[in-house]
């Protein structure tokens, strides 16, 4: 007594189209044929079916199969790849689970780099739009230094400054620029990774990435403060 390819298939769990390929790639004996042309599977091509069946389902790719059956030190070697790839898979899908919750807490945490705290969710919308341009130019050191830096409650003069209107005056500008002055150095002291935050390389695209995205984001004075205080930072 014997199976048809498709009876077989049905056995096996499977699909008729699946049986053709493992006998194309090799993985499947041929079975003999009756004397009408017909193949007839016995109990051993089901039982191997089933093995390979078994394989795949643990995420065994097709062409290790033949290395996990040829030794136990082959079957050793693809096994800890495997179980080294879905351990990586488990903890990236964790990390995802984590931001998830996150962002379900607060909204705005979809708008920043992962990693960030929910404190820095509740930075404004400029400073959120720079924090994801700065992800794609800057050193992951550097975004290690602002994840720090943004877990801190923020500064009343970084608050000031979000809010600056774009007509302010000239005294106002260099105010809040000579009172930013002593936070910047101090946050360079603090975060040296910030001095330099990209490498030699990328160090011409981050510049045009940054400058681009504070024209974007900041209104006149808020450029003309930062301007200031940049010179004021030169000149120290």
């Amino acid at each position: 007594m014997g199976w048809s390819t498709r009876e077989v298939a049905e056995l096996a769990g499977t699909t008729l189209k699946t049986v053709r390929h493992y006998h194309k790639i090799g993985l499947l004996d041929e079975p003999e044929r009756t004397a009408n042309g017909y193949k007839q599977y016995r109990i051993g091509h089901l039982i191997r079916l089933l093995r390979i069946r078994r394989l795949v389902d643990l995420g065994v790719p097709l062409s290790d199969i033949a290395a996990v059956e040829e030794s136990d030190e082959g079957a050793e070697q693809v096994l800890r790849a495997l179980d080294a790839e879905l351990a990586a898979s488990i903890e990236r899908q964790q990390r995802m689970r984590e931001e998830l919750a996150s962002i379900l807490r607060h909204r705005a945490m979809v708008d920043l780099p992962p990693g960030f705290s929910t404190a820095a969710a509740e930075a404004p919308d400029a400073e959120r739009s720079l924090l994801l341009l700065f992800s794609r130019v800057l050193k992951p050191s550097a975004m290690a230094a602002l994840r720090e830096l943004h877990a801190e409650s923020p500064d009343p003069v970084g608050k000031e400054f979000d809010t600056l209107p774009a007509d302010a005056s000239e005294d106002v500008r260099q105010d809040l620029a000579e009172r930013f002055a002593p936070i910047a150095r101090r946050q360079r002291r603090d975060f040296p990774a910030l001095v330099d935050p990209a490498t030699p390389q990328d160090e011409a695209v981050a510049r045009s990435v940054v400058a681009q995205g504070l024209v974007e984001v900041y209104n006149p004075a808020q450029i003309d403060v930062l301007q200031r205080l940049n010179a004021l930072l030169e000149g120290q």
